[in-house]
Parts: C-alpha cells; sequence; structure tokens
C-alpha cells in the first residue's frame, strides 16, 4: 500500500489473510514518524499490530479496529439455548415411557407384554402385605401365590411348551463382604418353562426376589419385576414360537437378607448347573426406566441381543460405580457371578429412590408405564437369548469387559475393552494433529513465529489446568462449608439447587482466569478469535491426558472423554476445511454446532447420575459428607458438557461482569439452601431415614454374674443430617454414642443388625431407658451342650445349640491368648487368618429347628480353667406385631412427619465359656 511517499510492504499480500475475516478492516490508520537517534532513519524489525504485520525503517504506530465483541445482552440467551436443548431433549427423553397396553389391547397386540396385567398381578402380591424372612407372608402365603399365578400360566399355554414348578428348601452359609451370612429352611419358588422334547441342557436363568424388607409392601422392590416376569412367562408360553434353549424364572424368596436365596440356589438346586445365562431383575427405586448397569463379565455377546430392545437404557459407568462400591447396594447377580460363574445382564429401577426399602414403596407410586418399558424389553431379551446359539458353549464367547451405552434410549453403542482401548488412543493421537496442525496455521496467519503461538499456548494450557483446578476447589470448598454449616442434603428434595451450588461455581473457576488472560492481552498479536481457539485447544489437551490415564488403569468409563474429545475435533477439523478458523464468529458457531450432541448426551447421563445418586445419600450413613460426591460429580460431568462451552462466553462484552454473575448466583443459592427453602426432606415422598430398636441387653461376666442388665433404645440414622432430629432424640433420655462401648465390648456390645451398623458406631446412639421391651417370644437361648478334647489338653471343641427369633446374630471372640481354629460357620474367616470378633448374621425361613454349631480352640499360654470365648447373641423381631411400651410409642410418635423410623424390638445377651 502507498502512503504518500512511503511505501509500506505487508507480509501478506491481502489483509483478507487477517483471522478476524476481510469484513473486520474497518479502518486503517497509520502514522510515520522518523526513529530518535543520531538524526537519520535506522531499521526496524517486524512490528505486528491487528493481525497486519509490516517492516519498515520506521516506527509505525497503527490503529487497527477489530470486530466488536457482541453486546452483553446475548448472553442470557447464550445460555438460554443450552437449557432450552436441555429441556426439550434431556428432561423429557430421561422420563419418557412408552403407552401401557391394557388388557382391551390383548387381542390386537397377542404376542406384547401387557401392562396392566402385571399390575394386576402386583396388586394381589402386595395385598400380602410386607414378605420377611421367616413370616408367615413370606414363607407360606407368598408361595401359595406363586402356585396360583404358575397355574393360571400352564391354563392358558401352548400346547408345545411344559411348564414345571419346583419349591427350594435350602440350608447354607457365605461370606457376605466382612460378616458369614448364614440361612436356614429359606426357599425359593423355581418355574422351567421349556418345549416339550426338547433335551437342550443349556437354560437361561431370569431372576428376581419376592421378599421385602421390614415394613415395606415392597411394590417396586422387588413386586414389579416379580409380577414382570409372570408376565413374560405367560406370553411365551401362549405363544406358538420354538424356543431353543429352556427358561428357569427364578423367585428367590431371601434377597434382603441379604442375597442368601440366590446363593442358596446356585450352589444347591438341580437345575443351577444347566443355567448359562442370567437376566438379573431389581429395583433401588420405584418406577421411571430400568437400567442395564452390569453386563457380563467377560461375555460381550450378550450386548449384542440387549441392544435390539425396544428401550434401551444402560451405561458402564453406572457397572463401574457399583463394582467399586460407590452405591450402597448389592444385587443377586454378584452371587451367580461369583459362586455359580454365570455370565449376564443387571437390571433395576434407579429412579425414585426416595421410597426404596420404606413403608411408601407402593404401588400407587409405580407408574403403569414402567411395566410397558420394562415388559417391552425383557420380553425381547428372554426371546432373544432362549434362542441364542451362545448358550450352547458360553465360554467360546468369554472376550473380556464390554464398553456400552445408550443415546437418549434411542440406540444402543457398544465394544469391547480392547476395542475401546485402540478408538481411545486413535482420538487421542488425532486430537494431538489436529491441535498442532491449528497451531501451525495461527503462526502462518497472524505473522508471529511458530515458538510464539507455542509460548502463548503453554501460558494458555497452564492457565486451562489452574483454572480446572480453581474449579473443583470452588466447588469442593461449597461442599465443606454446606456441611461445616450443618446444612448438607439441601438438594434432596430440591434437586435444582445443585445448579447454583455447585454448576454456578464450577463455570465461575473455569472462566475466571481465561477472561482476564484475554482482557490482559488485547493488544497480543493474536487476535480474540485465536486467544479464545488456544483456551479450546488447551482444554482438549487436559481431557487427552485424561483420557489416556484413565485407559491405563483400565477404566472404561474414559469412552466419556473420548466423546467429549471426539466432538471438539469434528468441529476442528470443519473450521479447518472451511477455514472458518480465521472468522471468529464463524468458527464459534460450528463450534456450538457441533457441541449440542456431546452436550445433549453428558447432561442426560449427568441427570440420570444424579436422580439415581441424590436419594441415595439419604441412606449412606452419616460418616461421609454426601456433598462431596455432588461437588465431584459436577465437576467431572462439566469438564465434558461445559470445557467447550465455556470459552464462548469470552466473545460477549462485559465478560468479567457476565464471569462473576455466576459468583454471585452460587452466593445466592447458598443464601437459599441456608434457609428453610433448602430444608431437605418432605412427607412420604422424600423422608429422613431412621432405624431403631427397643432393646433390652444382658452382659455376664466369667463366673456367671451380671455386669451389664438394661433395656435402652439403639438410633441408627442412616443420612449426614443426622442431628436434625436432635430435641426428639434427647427427650427419649440421655444419649451416648455407640462408639464409647466398643472398646470395653465385643462389638460395643449391642445387638448390631448387620455389619453396617458396626461402621456407622461413631453416629449411632445408645439411650437407656427403664421400660423393657415386650418381646413377641422367648429371648434367644444358647447351650453349650459338649466340650470335647481335640489334641491332648491345648485344644478343645465346643458344642452349642441356639434357638430363638428367625433373625439373630453372633458375635464371636476369644479370651486369653486363645486362638481360634476352626468353626462350623463358613470357613473363609478361619481360612484368611481374619483376627476376631467375628460376626455372623443367621436367619431361618420354614425350619425353625436349632442351630447347631461347634467352635475349635487352641491355648497354649493359659489353661481353659480361665474363659476362652466370648459369644454375644442379638435377637431381633423385625417383622412381628410389636407391643411397644407406651413411653416408646410416645417417643416414636414424636419424631417429625418427614421422618420414617423403621422400629423393632431386640435383645442382646453376652457369656464367657
Amino acid at each position: 500500500m502507498q502512503l504518500g511517499s512511503l511505501r509500506l510492504r505487508p507480509i501478506y499480500n491481502n489483509v483478507a489473510h487477517d483471522p478476524q475475516g476481510p469484513t473486520a478492516l474497518r479502518r486503517l490508520k497509520v502514522a510515520v514518524r522518523p526513529r530518535r537517534g543520531k538524526n537519520k532513519l535506522t531499521p526496524q524489525t517486524e512490528r505486528c499490530g491487528g493481525g497486519v504485520c509490516f517492516k519498515s525503517k520506521y516506527n509505525i504506530d497503527v490503529d487497527y479496529e477489530v470486530p466488536k465483541k457482541l453486546q452483553w445482552y446475548y448472553a442470557p440467551a447464550f445460555f438460554g439455548f443450552w437449557f432450552v436443548i436441555y429441556l426439550s431433549l434431556v428432561n423429557t427423553q430421561i422420563n419418557h415411557l412408552p403407552k401401557p397396553l391394557t388388557h382391551k389391547d390383548e387381542a390386537t397386540h397377542p404376542r406384547d407384554f401387557i401392562a396392566q396385567r402385571a399390575e394386576d398381578t402386583l396388586i394381589e402380591l402386595t395385598r400380602i402385605g410386607p414378605r420377611v424372612v421367616g413370616s408367615v407372608n413370606n414363607e407360606v402365603t407368598t408361595i401359595q401365590f406363586f402356585r396360583d399365578e404358575v397355574a393360571k400360566v400352564q391354563a392358558v399355554a401352548n400346547d408345545r411348551f411344559e411348564i414345571e414348578l419346583d419349591v427350594q428348601q435350602a440350608t447354607g452359609a457365605y461370606m457376605h463382604w466382612t460378616m458369614v451370612n448364614m440361612y436356614q429352611g429359606i426357599q425359593n419358588v423355581v418355574v422351567r418353562l421349556r418345549e416339550k422334547g426338547n433335551t437342550n441342557e443349556n437354560y437361561l436363568l431370569i431372576n428376581s426376589h419376592y421378599d421385602s424388607v421390614p415394613g415395606s409392601p415392597g411394590a417396586a422392590d422387588d413386586g414389579s419385576m416379580v409380577a414382570t416376569m409372570l408376565e413374560v412367562m405367560r406370553v411365551i408360553a401362549k405363544t406358538d414360537e420354538s424356543m431353543d434353549h429352556p427358561i428357569v424364572f427364578l423367585f428367590n424368596g431371601a434377597e434382603e437378607n441379604p442375597l442368601q436365596a440366590s446363593h442358596a440356589f446356585i450352589t444347591q438346586h438341580k437345575w443351577a448347573k444347566n443355567c448359562k445365562a442370567l437376566i438379573n431383575l431389581d429395583a433401588a427405586g420405584n418406577g421411571g426406566r430400568e437400567v442395564l448397569f452390569q453386563s457380563g463379565p467377560n461375555h460381550p455377546w450378550l450386548m449384542k441381543y440387549y441392544r435390539k430392545v425396544p428401550h434401551p437404557f444402560a451405561n458402564t459407568l453406572g457397572e463401574e460405580m457399583f463394582q467399586a462400591g460407590l452405591i450402597p447396594s448389592d444385587t443377586d447377580f454378584r452371587i451367580f457371578r461369583d459362586y455359580g460363574g454365570v455370565p449376564g445382564l443387571d437390571m433395576a429401577y434407579i429412579f425414585n429412590g426416595y421410597v426404596y426399602h420404606t413403608k411408601f414403596d407402593r404401588l400407587n407410586v409405580f407408574p403403569r408405564a414402567s411395566f410397558q418399558h420394562t415388559g417391552d424389553n425383557v420380553l425381547a431379551l428372554t426371546r432373544a437369548l432362549a434362542n441364542a446359539p451362545e448358550l450352547d458353549d458360553t465360554a467360546a464367547y468369554a472376550e473380556g469387559h464390554n464398553v456400552f451405552y445408550d443415546f437418549l434410549g434411542w440406540f444402543m453403542i457398544f465394544y469391547t475393552q480392547t476395542t475401546s482401548i485402540i478408538i481411545n488412543m486413535i482420538v487421542s493421537v488425532v486430537a494431538l494433529l489436529a491441535v498442532g496442525i491449528s497451531l501451525y496455521f495461527m503462526s502462518a496467519r497472524s505473522g508471529c513465529s511458530w515458538n510464539a503461538v507455542l509460548v502463548r499456548f503453554g501460558i494458555i494450557f497452564g492457565i486451562q489446568i489452574v483454572s480446572l483446578a480453581l474449579a473443583l476447589g470452588l466447588a469442593l470448598l461449597v461442599a465443606v462449608f454446606m456441611d461445616g454449616v450443618e446444612r448438607s442434603l439441601s438438594w434432596f428434595t430440591q434437586m435444582w439447587l445443585i445448579i447454583g451450588l455447585y454448576l454456578f461455581p464450577i463455570i465461575f473457576g473455569m472462566s475466571l482466569l481465561p477472561a482476564l488472560y484475554l482482557e490482559k492481552t488485547k493488544k497480543d498479536p493474536l487476535s480474540l478469535g485465536f486467544r479464545i481457539q488456544l483456551i479450546m485447544h488447551s482444554h482438549c489437551v487436559c481431557l487427552v491426558i485424561l483420557m489416556i490415564v484413565l485407559t491405563a488403569v483400565e477404566i472404561r468409563s474414559a469412552y466419556f472423554i473420548m466423546l467429549s474429545v471426539f466432538f471438539d475435533i469434528i468441529a476442528l477439523i470443519i473450521n479447518l476445511i472451511t477455514k472458518w478458523h480465521r472468522k471468529a464468529y464463524w468458527f464459534a458457531i460450528a463450534v456450538t454446532i457441533c457441541q449440542i450432541l456431546p452436550f445433549t448426551y453428558f447432561t442426560y447421563i449427568c441427570t440420570a447420575a444424579l436422580k439415581t445418586l441424590i436419594p441415595m445419600q439419604g441412606r449412606s450413613g452419616s460418616s461421609a459428607n454426601p456433598e462431596m460426591t455432588i461437588a465431584l460429580l459436577m465437576w467431572l460431568f462439566s469438564l465434558m458438557f461445559a470445557g467447550f462451552i465455556v470459552p464462548l462466553i469470552m466473545f460477549f462484552r462485559k465478560t468479567r461482569t457476565i464471569v462473576l454473575c455466576f459468583l454471585a448466583g452460587t452466593i445466592l443459592f447458598i443464601i437459599i439452601a441456608v434457609t428453610p427453602a433448602g430444608f431437605p426432606y418432605q412427607a412420604k415422598t422424600s423422608v429422613q431415614r431412621y432405624a431403631l430398636i427397643h432393646v433390652h441387653r444382658v452382659l455376664h461376666n466369667a463366673d456367671g454374674s451380671t455386669r451389664i442388665d438394661e433395656s435402652g433404645i439403639y438410633v441408627y440414622p442412616q443420612d449426614r443430617r443426622y442431628n436434625i432430629a436432635e430435641d426428639e432424640i434427647k427427650a427419649i433420655g440421655e444419649t451416648h454414642k455407640v462408639s464409647e462401648f466398643c472398646d470395653e465390648e465385643m462389638f460395643c456390645g449391642m445387638p448390631l443388625y448387620n455389619h453396617r451398623w458396626h461402621k456407622a458406631r461413631e453416629y449411632s446412639l445408645w439411650i437407656p431407658i427403664s421400660e423393657t421391651p415386650a418381646v413377641p417370644s422367648a429371648y434367644p437361648i444358647l447351650t453349650l451342650q459338649e466340650t470335647t478334647e481335640l489334641e491332648g489338653t491345648t485344644q478343645r471343641r465346643f458344642n452349642f445349640s441356639l434357638t430363638g427369633p428367625d433373625h439373630m446374630t453372633i458375635f464371636v471372640n476369644v479370651k486369653n491368648d486363645a486362638k481360634l481354629l476352626n468353626w462350623s460357620f463358613n470357613e473363609t474367616l478361619i481360612r484368611e487368618n481374619k483376627p476376631p470378633p467375628h460376626f455372623v448374621y443367621f436367619s431361618y425361613g420354614l425350619d425353625n429347628s436349632a442351630l447347631e454349631f461347634t467352635i475349635d480352640v487352641e491355648k497354649t499360654t493359659s489353661t481353659f480353667d480361665t474363659p476362652t470365648l466370648e459369644i454375644g447373641i442379638g435377637g431381633h423381631w423385625v417383622h412381628h406385631d410389636i407391643a411397644r411400651s407406651q413411653g416408646v410409642s410416645a417417643h416414636l410418635d414424636r419424631f417429625p412427619s418427614y421422618t420414617y423410623v423403621q422400629a423393632w424390638v431386640g435383645t442382646y445377651e453376652s457369656w464367657y465359656f
């Protein structure tokens, strides 16, 4: 270009090479002045400004007007765009259920699952009431219910099928986490459906349980799945369709105890060895869509059949969270896997977990459409697997773990873990190459050297790492603060509070430092558009590093990171090919369009995870801060659904003000959360849980005298806000932490119901009272029948007999340097040389005969004249009609309406032998 007598030579022939585009060049003012020095013009090196670079012998002041930022008032529309996508796609699809079929539809849908019929079956089942192991409801009435229902199926069955019913009674024991889980006379109802003349000995197993926890009608858990199985059985039996493999329908009668009946079946039943694949059906919520959260293991072929179900809802994340113990629950799937080696699919209801294991798990809460959703899937899956050739030799198809996930319930994607490693590495390499190419073009188009661009990228990469750390730190700070001021779980009922409490500070942390950096580098030779792209590239590289690490440690959920990087690279490749990366707003449009799918998917999974985990925090115990779980979850998902969207905020004017609005929003939501608006609980729909036992405990000395004989109330709060009903609890009497007794007494000298109660001892309470519980039957009676010398005088066998209620706990400890050699319970603890005391959980069904057991002990440093064994027996009347004392009833009735108190009476007595 020519200015007077001075010729300025642009490094590029056309200013249209400016990354802001040709329309960006609105005004170029050049002022020329000689350099001061020895009254002569001296050479001047390259000067860059506004994206246009010149070489001149003169100082040149360039006034280059870059494109104006968008007005700040467009920012709400930008955020609203993503909110509308969430409401229109995510919120609708996550709750979408098919139209339920009624009896009237059966004529036109003879091969289909009829939801209304399943609902009718559930009505009949829940009329029985709570079905607790050992109760008449569970052991007699429900068994007759199954006989009647199977007879109805036999009446309508096609002549090509034969149906055989078997009621199993079994006794056994196994290790459940840290306790011995022992059962006696529990029952299973087992039905085999097969074609007449079919000699195939490879069966498909479908399992659900009909027992319930004390006090709960068990409509969803697991009556809904029982009704679903009966309807699937009816539909298959009445249709004239071939079936290569017989089907075993297992209705197990002791899952809540826990998992005893499934162990009894897979280790003892005559058909167990023939079962080659499994469909396990359970519930950790009430209604909604059932999720497939465990597959295999090591049998990816199963997903080939699940992919064909009409309403897929499955995710590897759920499997890894469950198997890592992050979800406070367990299913029969583990028993079939560990004790029978049976591969399968584990499916359960997870939404509306607020009523799970409470008296509010009722039929009127369970939507009929959920029956249709689950029934369609289970029926399709049963038909497919019952004709699957893989059942003839499942070992031949064992190929490792799966990565699986659905998209909005529309379709399934799955592949093996080996394939996922290859995909993740390819995406990582392509991403790094694409970022490198983008940096090269930035250097070429801006006039800045390659090293200069790399330096800027390194600075922004560091800023991005600090920003992500700041986002996590702010979220955790809110979590610690909310717990510190005793306002945790404010989102328990009002889930929307999570947006302000955790999403807002995360976005603030992710955007603050980049916004300040861009503000401080307004005069940088790199244009605003290029600098924003560098922020996105930095986030991409962070995710690539994270993906490589997760893949290396074999975390299959690394596919989340892969998808996030994949869609970012798609946008980058489009921008590079179309040269939109040179044009600020065009490249932003491409990024926005390419982020719609990942944003939809990640918020869909995040919402499902929250709807699952939030109710679980109400029964996860008091020791851990639940706010930390939500904070970490929101940060992880924000990396994926917001990491490439947040930088686009920088295109708006008043960026700093917009960013600070998220901080202000966080403060506002904290204020709301600590007011009554943030109260966690609601009566019936989202209750606070307590377990309460009215106990009489007696502890004996070695000489037979009694050192403790008292009655009291044992209170086991099940969530973090254990002190919210402090006044009501203190009104019962003087409170003591259970942990105060644990140093002096075996298992604290209390009738702990299971091993989880021992873990919660620091937050559980003992309240001595004068009223003695009125137990429905005789106290447990432990009788030492005889002692026998085994080898010389140093080893002795103790033979005991125990009678009592159908739920008891047995605590065993050794004294005076004695060593536990063996016992007649499960031998795992002895074989692994675990130190005592030991916890044995015992329950029985129909068989109430005395429990006979032996304990072998060795003493080498003392004689058997001193105490050798300490045994404690806890008795629990969990399902009986309780005659509560007037005082205890008054205290229970005083608990707030938003609480659910599961109460029963119990005893505890210990002796030395």
